[in-house]
C-alpha cells in the first residue's frame, strides 16, 4: 500500500484527461485481441434476428413459441378440469435440446398459467442475454 501522500498524488494524475487517454491507448495496444473478440461478438448478435414471441390461447391453457434464428423454444400449458400438463421444448435446427413435460393433479388457474408462461419467456430472454 502506498503512503497517503503518494496516493493523493497518484489520484490527481489519474484524474487528468490526458492521462486517461494514455492509459486507454496503452490498454488497446497491449490487448488488441479483446477488442477484436468484442467486435466479433457484437456482429454475431447483430446477425441474429430479434427474439420473436407468439402466444396463443388454447382452451383454458396457453401455448408460446419463441424463435431466434434457427433456435426455437416451445411451451404448452393444457388445462382440463381434472389436471394440467406442461410441455417444454427447445430446438436448434432439427435437433431437440430439451423435451420435457410435467403433469399436475389439479387444474391450474388462469393466473398460474400466465405466471408459468411469463416465467418461461423471461428464462429464455435471460439465457439469451447471458450468451
Amino acid at each position: 500500500m502506498l503512503p497517503p501522500r503518494s496516493s493523493a498524488v497518484l489520484l490527481t494524475i489519474l484524474r487528468s484527461p490526458a492521462c486517461r487517454l494514455a492509459i486507454l491507448g496503452l490498454i488497446l495496444v497491449l490487448n488488441p485481441g479483446g477488442v477484436i473478440d468484442q467486435q466479433a461478438q457484437a456482429s454475431d448478435v447483430a446477425a441474429d434476428p430479434d427474439l420473436r414471441i407468439d402466444i396463443t390461447k388454447i382452451g383454458l391453457g396457453k401455448e408460446v413459441v419463441m424463435t431466434q434464428g434457427n433456435k426455437e423454444w416451445f411451451m404448452r400449458v393444457e388445462v382440463t378440469p381434472e389436471n394440467s400438463v406442461i410441455v417444454r421444448q427447445e430446438k436448434q435446427g432439427a435437433r431437440y435440446l430439451i423435451d420435457e413435460s410435467e403433469m399436475h393433479d389439479r387444474a391450474m388457474t388462469p393466473a398460474e398459467v400466465d405466471a408459468a408462461i411469463s416465467d418461461f419467456i423471461n428464462s429464455v430472454k435471460t439465457r439469451q442475454k447471458v450468451k
